[in-house]
């Protein structure tokens, strides 16, 4: 007899939608009703970036990502350093010193052989950059039309030091969100390189590595409770996922986002929310507020620190959710986003 029950439970969805890669609610979904039930596990269900686990006596991060980025070239990077960078900032997030990571290319038929040549070398570029090797790797390649020019997975691999215990079940009542720079970025830089749209900024990329800064943070600050870096779903899917895990509230001050004014502007033009919009160079740090004086010097430091800055507190309370003060002094839920702002920007 044929078992016909489903193994896993299905969402209210009959097939999978653009949406459901966005990095908000329907991604949030997706994995927490189909991914997470059928295989779940103690590391799985760590809910973060990565997954840390013990070897022995030590104890290493392994994080993994695909990327689709439309455009594969854009201004300020292309699909292989983001590659690279993406996977570099993961582990970094999980509090570890990234080690080495594999690479793997789904490549259409018809792929110009000078522009594979382009993104291999940037991408030895920004591993060279993180300090980092590429050990391994696979090469596919499909018929035209069965891929959109090239697709590449990177998985990582890194050391987690003693000491060192990065969760975002770790914000608590006290704690401080400090943001590492300006956000919206990559996002807007991303929309502005599609031909279709004729739309234009002066923005690049933001795409970089953020380890030997988070390193930097992590040797000279023992007490810090959560790392993300805010790619798909933005500053406030990522938020929201840390709130929920936590079950805490997180207030944000819209007088302290560093929102550029390109940014802004493109924002403002378009209809989009900055805050749901991907960054690729910037990395939230939780910390209790005493230890705000201690972190914010060592990040600006940094050039990819150099405008960190508070932009909101942890508070404990009955519902698990993020709010923003806005300007006028009044108080505004920031939800997760429910649908797609922009599809493939990663």
């Amino acid at each position: 007899m044929i078992n016909t029950a489903c193994p896993v439970p299905l969402t209210e969805y009959e097939h999978i939608l653009l949406a459901h890669g966005g990095g908000g609610r329907l991604t949030h979904q997706l994995i927490s009703r189909i991914f997470y039930p059928a295989f779940s596990n103690s590391f799985l269900n760590q809910d973060h970036d990565g997954s840390v686990f013990p070897i022995g006596n030590r104890r290493l991060a392994v994080s993994t990502d695909s990327f689709v980025v439309d455009p594969i070239f854009f201004p300020g990077g292309n699909i292989g350093d983001l590659a690279i960078n993406g996977t570099v900032n993961d582990l970094a997030c999980c509090g570890a010193t990234p080690l080495y990571l594999t690479a793997g290319f789904i490549i259409e038929e018809g792929l110009a052989t000078e522009d594979l040549v382009t993104i291999v070398s940037s991408m030895q570029a920004a591993a060279t950059q993180a300090g980092i090797q590429i050990i391994t790797g696979d090469t596919k390649v499909v018929e035209r039309g069965k891929c959109d020019k090239i697709f590449i997975n990177t998985s990582g691999i890194g050391l987690v030091p003693d000491g060192i215990h990065i969760s975002p079940q770790r914000a608590t009542e006290g704690d401080v969100v400090i943001c590492s720079g300006e956000i919206g970025i990559h996002g807007i830089t991303i929309l502005s390189a599609r031909e279709n749209l004729g739309f234009e900024t002066m923005l690049k990329s933001d795409t970089r590595p953020l380890n030997k800064m988070i390193n930097e943070v992590l040797l000279k600050v023992k007490d810090v409770h959560v790392l993300r870096d805010p790619t798909r779903g933005g500053v406030s899917g990522t938020l929201n996922e840390i709130a929920s895990a936590a079950e805490v509230e997180i207030v944000l001050d819209e007088a302290t986002l560093p929102i550029p004014e390109a940014v802004k502007g493109a924002c403002e033009l378009l209809g989009l929310d900055p805050l749901y919009i991907a960054n690729e160079g910037v990395v939230l740090v939780i910390v209790p507020e005493r230890s705000a004086a201690e972190v914010l010097p060592i990040m600006r430091r940094f050039p990819e620190g150099e405008n960190a800055k508070v932009i909101g507190k942890v508070y404990k309370t009955e519902q698990a959710l993020v709010k923003m003060k806005t300007l006028l002094g009044s108080h505004r839920i920031v939800e997760m986003l429910s649908g797609e702002q922009l599809p493939r920007i990663c």
